[in-house]
């Protein structure tokens, strides 16, 4: 019965979100990731920058807030091979609008690491994001991010402890 319950649950939540006045859209751009370790770092940390792409669904609940769930590809880490971190991500911000041309938004990010086994690093990471939005028109827009490591990147048998941040530039197309 609880089981039947929750499925019951889960559905309507499903349709409601289905039922928002939702658009989708393309964001891309520069990314500038740097590792900040607890203590001195024992190698070269010197930033990273790369570029990101992803994908994204904005649902309006509001005429002021809107939930934009995203999945994206960003190189993030340290600029040293053996510290990239190639992440696959998955920020959910809560958008909130200013005036017609200005929003700005705050959430949390799961990311899970695409590639490379045995070095150390945790598969999974979480993060908290805040950033700017500017559109020029309904359809193009610019942002601005920052996201800070909330979680260890190293696994817990390596001794070290580094969380990753991260600037996001980069340019949106609605559709």
């Amino acid at each position: 019965m609880k089981r039947l319950a929750l499925i019951a649950i889960l559905l309507s939540l499903s349709f409601q979100a289905y039922s928002q006045k939702g658009t989708y859209g393309v964001r891309a751009g520069y990314t500038i990731s740097n590792l900040d370790f607890e203590g001195a770092p024992t190698m070269v940390n010197e930033h990273r920058n790369s570029f990101y792409i992803g994908f994204y669904g904005d649902f309006r609940l509001s005429n002021v807030v809107s939930v934009v769930p995203e999945l994206q590809f960003s190189p993030e880490g340290a600029n040293a091979e053996s510290l990239h971190l190639d992440l696959i991500q998955m920020p959910v911000l809560f958008k909130f609008r200013l005036n017609q041309k200005w929003r700005f938004g705050v959430g949390p990010q799961a990311a899970l690491k695409s590639h490379k086994e045995g070095d150390m690093m945790r598969n999974f990471h979480y993060s908290a994001i805040g950033g700017l939005e500017y559109k020029f028109n309904q359809m193009i827009y610019v942002d601005l991010r920052y996201s800070y490591g909330l979680s260890n990147i190293f696994d817990d048998n390596v001794g070290v402890e580094a969380i990753n941040t991260n600037i996001q530039i980069g340019i949106g197309y609605q559709f």
